[in-house]
């Protein structure tokens, strides 16, 4: 039996991926991994129950390693979760922001928040991970030197926040999926349901036209389509799809049968609750 208290995530303790665990599952011990097949390798031999993986950022676009691990890392997903991300600027006891001059952080973090670097005159360094850079300018101990990351991190490495959600788009959230050893199906009726498969199309002309006619005809809400070039080669796609809908729905299983007459490979990764975050932001862009 896997560890059943246990939620593995890729980076250093302090990282979104970290404060994400926290926050939907709080009684769980999260577990810091190098890599993310080392996040899912802990829940394959039973490290650890869940894995929190981040698959895209709606600034940065999709994690294409992820992409490529989950047809192939023998996972399942479970459930989603959209984490909004707010960047702090973190720096040692004592520090001011007349102080400081450079500012370490993810290369990501470090684009989006440049209004404020570019404000206050900070260099910025580049590193590998949010959280890593706040162990490392925890470590500096040095006030001429901050950092972008969590609140968690700055609460985990003893710093100050000296300025609070410098990103620059307030809309900057990440989607996670959760991922299990085993599926963990809702039965068909129980709100809405999302379900997430990879194919890829036949050799023929219009085949990737002809695979998702299916989709539309049977009224089904395409949310991701994605492809992305597998074992090197440029003729073989393969593509990732998101849609609303349970496979034990008629509408979703013609819709699959069809797909399965121009497709090959069709393999589905998760079918699980629909986060309510969706609904959320379908009404926001409604009202616009």
């Amino acid at each position: 039996m896997p560890n059943s208290n246990v939620i593995a995530f890729q980076g250093f303790h302090g990282a979104y991926s970290d404060l994400s665990c926290r926050t939907v599952f709080p009684d769980m011990t999260t577990l810091p991994c190098a890599t993310f097949d080392d996040a899912f390798a802990a829940v394959r031999d039973g490290r650890a129950a869940l894995a929190m993986i981040p698959v895209e950022n709606s600034l940065a676009g999709r994690v294409a390693d992820n992409h490529y691990l989950l047809p192939e890392g023998g996972l399942h997903i479970i459930g989603e979760h959209f984490h909004r991300v707010r960047h702090q600027l973190l720096a040692p006891k004592g520090a001011t922001l007349a102080g400081l001059k450079t500012v370490r952080s993810h290369i990501q973090a470090l684009s989006q928040c440049q209004n404020t670097t570019r404000e206050l005159g900070l260099k910025a360094i580049t590193h590998a991970d949010t959280a890593g850079a706040a162990a490392e300018i925890a470590k500096l101990n040095d006030p001429q030197h901050a950092a972008i990351a969590s609140s968690l991190a700055a609460e985990i490495y003893g710093l100050d926040i000296l300025k609070a959600d410098i990103e620059d788009a307030q809309h900057n959230t990440t989607r996670f999926l959760i991922l299990a050893r085993e599926p963990k199906i809702p039965p068909a009726g129980s709100g809405t349901i999302m379900t997430t498969f990879v194919f890829r199309v036949r050799s023929v002309p219009a085949a990737l036209y002809k695979a998702l006619g299916g989709f539309a005809t049977n009224g089904i809400n395409m949310t991701k389509l994605e492809s992305y070039m597998i074992n090197g080669r440029f003729t073989a796609a393969q593509f990732y799809v998101d849609v609303e809908g349970h496979p034990d729905e008629r509408s979703l299983q013609l819709a699959l049968e069809e797909l399965s007459f121009f497709a090959r490979e069709v393999k589905i990764l998760g079918v699980y609750p629909a986060n309510p975050f969706r609904h959320q932001e379908s009404q926001m862009q409604g009202e616009d």
